[in-house]
């Protein structure tokens, strides 16, 4: 099996990953009242998000499932 063809986001373990518009960029930090610096990072080569076709700076949304709450969100930052 060619593991390059695998899409690893089909995976019940993998969580929900997004790329946020431009738009939608500078909303987040300004409800958040951040710097894109201030996110965490996620790297281009990591495999959740080769779907995307992610580019450096591109804001990346992850939504989990969580037992207290409906779905727990958190962004990161590609590099």
């Amino acid at each position: 099996m060619d593991q390059s063809k695998t899409d690893i986001s089909k995976n019940i373990l993998v969580p929900k990953h997004s790329k946020l518009k431009e738009s939608e960029h500078k909303l987040l930090l300004d409800q958040y009242n951040i710097a894109v610096t201030q996110l965490p990072k996620i790297l281009k080569s990591d495999p959740a998000i080769q779907q995307l076709e992610p580019n450096q700076g591109d804001i990346i949304k992850i939504e989990r499932k969580s037992p207290t709450q409906e779905k727990f969100v958190v962004y990161r930052r590609v590099v």
